[in-house]
């Protein structure tokens, strides 16, 4: 028998890490995937895991949904962490979205269309940096996701900041629309504005 380790991990059952089948995952696969971590993504027909969240990327998350709820007009929802079925090989998680509320199918609903998502926000973690610069709005252009924010944290002051992005239909590509520090405010999708030095208090 073997000793335990001192963080106790000698302690836990093996995990056996899913094997992918030779053409990859697809969305479907991961509605079905026993054993997955929270909020697992699939971007070219493979898993990404996420690595635990920061204090900045869940206030980040708290301010804009609480803010754009409110904000939103009645035909509009406002949800957290929900897939997007891209196609049949990718099915990344947003860390907010608007999408109309027909959009919504029930309460074991595990993922949204793409043509229904009005806006798909990303917060920037050290670990999705290049997905969320690169990757992610690439792909949710092509699949006609109208808009696109990005969120990073300015090193300066540690306080959000906001790249908008708006979708141009004819080359499916998007076009920066504007850069927000301090303040946030838009008249699209919708009229927004959202205060980003609120981020560290309990309500926006």
């Amino acid at each position: 028998m073997s000793a335990a380790s001192e963080n106790g991990l000698d302690d836990e059952p093996a995990y056996r890490w899913p094997i992918p089948p030779a053409e990859g995952w697809t969305a479907d696969d991961l509605d079905r995937i026993p054993g997955l971590p929270p909020h697992t993504e699939l971007i070219d027909g493979s898993l990404v895991f996420m690595s635990p969240q920061t204090a900045f990327h869940g206030r980040c998350m708290r301010l804009l949904e609480n803010t754009l709820l409110e904000q939103a007009p009645d035909h509009l929802d406002v949800m957290r962490e929900m897939t997007i079925k891209l196609d049949s090989r990718n099915r990344p998680e947003p860390d907010v979205l608007v999408f109309p509320v027909e959009a919504n199918t029930g309460p074991g609903q595990t993922w949204y269309r793409p043509e229904d998502v009005l806006l798909a926000v990303e917060v920037v973690s050290a670990d999705s940096l290049e997905r969320d610069r690169e990757t992610k709005p690439r792909k949710y252009a092509a699949a006609g996701v109208r808009h696109y924010w990005r969120v990073e944290q300015d090193e300066n002051k540690g306080l959000p900041v906001v790249y908008v992005y708006e979708l141009d239909p004819a080359t499916a590509s998007y076009g920066l629309a504007g850069i927000f520090h301090d303040r946030l405010k838009l008249s699209v999708p919708f009229d927004i504005e959202i205060d980003l030095t609120a981020i560290n208090r309990r309500r926006p």
